[in-house]
């Protein structure tokens, strides 16, 4: 996995720079590397923003701790992978297990912490997997609700038409990554989960 090394090296420089001790840690995917406003949108909370590029689950458990050696003790943790692992072919059993062990650490690491899992998004470009799409989205639900302090915010239905197939206006011209209106669904999917947030901060965003 040496083709992360530049990504993680920006990550360990942005850590090592913050002023503050960031409460808020998203950790995936282009999907967060990608969403400009995050840490606008969620500046009550002290957030930081550790997505790297093209990562998979594999991958985010893989430097798990790496990218999170000087994170100290954050409130929340949103995870947002898993649809590259697809993508390169691993079976939705697998990229589970990705995911639980990724939990494992966070619990070795921080006890009980709030820790959220976002739901893989449909797309376009990835149609083929849809079916793949909904079993590990399935499976991810089932896992997060076996812990009190573990949540699953599912983004997936509001991201489809009516028939049922990924709508493209959420999405880029490259039918994979979200536009801005994608980037509202996730909010609003985010704000309909006040358990993960304190009322002040849902009140800001």
């Amino acid at each position: 996995m040496f083709w992360f090394n530049e990504d993680l090296e920006r990550l360990e420089k942005e850590v090592g720079a913050l002023n503050y001790s960031p409460k808020l840690v998203f950790y995936g995917s282009s999907t967060f590397t990608l969403w400009s406003e995050l840490t606008t949108v969620f500046k009550a909370y002290n957030p930081v923003n550790l997505g790297f590029g093209g990562s998979t689950l594999a991958a985010c458990t893989w430097f798990f701790d790496r990218v999170f050696k000087d994170i100290e003790a954050p409130e929340s943790i949103i995870i947002y992978a898993g649809d590259n692992d697809l993508g390169e072919g691993r079976h939705p059993e697998e990229v589970v297990l990705f995911l639980d062990n990724l939990l494992t650490k966070i619990r070795a690491k921080y006890g009980d912490v709030k820790c959220t899992c976002i739901s893989v998004k449909p797309s376009l470009a990835r149609i083929h997997l849809q079916a793949s799409i909904d079993y590990t989205n399935k499976k991810i639900k089932e896992l997060m609700d076996r812990d009190a302090n573990f949540y699953y915010v599912s983004m997936y239905d509001a991201l489809l038409d009516k028939k049922g197939r990924p709508n493209s206006k959420y999405f880029e011209e490259d039918d994979l990554h979200l536009n801005a209106l994608g980037y509202d669904v996730l909010l609003n999917a985010l704000k309909r989960s006040p358990e993960i947030f304190p009322e002040q901060v849902l009140q800001s965003i």
